[in-house]
């Protein structure tokens, strides 16, 4: 298998597809793969270029006169839970968490379909057999890890949320994470990147990858309130979102 690196790497174009974020716009991907010994290397290059991995692919938006989709970071060094955030926490002090291996399993995929069936009916996630789940999870050319968070004080300590998570020379990226849909009054999602940037303060390293964010879309809203957020800015490279 040849080695990938920047300089041989080939990137492809999709077709235009309707937007997922903001009505009545067409997006493309500019995608590659990712193999061979130097995947990783090339992960992290192109991730500090604003490029997503999905699977053994990396992409990035490439939409014609639409630069909406911006990758966004959380500088965890400096971040400072406010009132709502502490909340967050004291309420999920009985949620324990555990690392573990990329490796798909049918209590997580459960937990995976109730959460798409609530938050993204009609979606096409929601179409996903339980190969493909595991496709998503275990097909990484890079070092991935699969997050459970568990409630420790009930009987069999039942799965209350996941997180699908690169480890990065300088943080962690979120390639995907999902949690109960019954448990809103929690704040699942928040708690889900708090615990990421805390991981990522203990391991003396630097960025949360919270992948792209649309300042005009409300299913985004959450990623703007984490401070303070870098967005990457193409050829000026990664600036403070003010």
């Amino acid at each position: 298998m040849t080695d990938q690196t920047p300089e041989n790497t080939q990137l492809f174009l999709t077709a235009a597809m309707p937007c997922p974020y903001l009505p009545g716009r067409q997006e493309r991907k500019l995608f590659t793969h990712l193999t061979g010994r130097r995947a990783a290397s090339l992960h992290h290059l192109l991730s500090d270029n604003g490029f997503r991995r999905s699977q053994n692919l990396i992409y990035r938006p490439a939409c014609d006169g639409c630069s909406a989709c911006q990758s966004v970071r959380i500088v965890a060094q400096e971040f400072a839970p406010n009132k709502r955030y502490k909340r967050v926490l004291r309420l999920n002090s009985d949620i324990a968490v555990e690392v573990c291996q990329p490796r798909a399993t049918a209590e997580q995929f459960a937990l995976f379909k109730r959460y798409l069936d609530a938050r993204h009916a009609g979606g096409g996630m929601t179409q996903m057999s339980f190969v493909d789940y595991e496709y998503m999870v275990e097909d990484t050319p890079v070092q991935t890890v699969v997050v459970e968070y568990r409630l420790s004080t009930v009987p069999g300590r039942p799965l209350v949320a996941v997180a699908l998570t690169d480890v990065m020379p300088d943080g962690l990226s979120m390639v995907y994470s999902f949690y109960d849909p019954d448990l809103d009054h929690r704040g699942l999602g928040n708690l889900l990147i708090l615990d990421h940037i805390q991981q990522v303060k203990l391991a003396g390293l630097t960025y949360v990858y919270l992948g792209y964010w649309v300042k005009d879309s409300p299913k985004m809203a959450y990623k703007g309130r984490f401070h303070p957020l870098e967005v990457q800015r193409g050829p000026l490279g990664w600036r403070r979102l003010e």
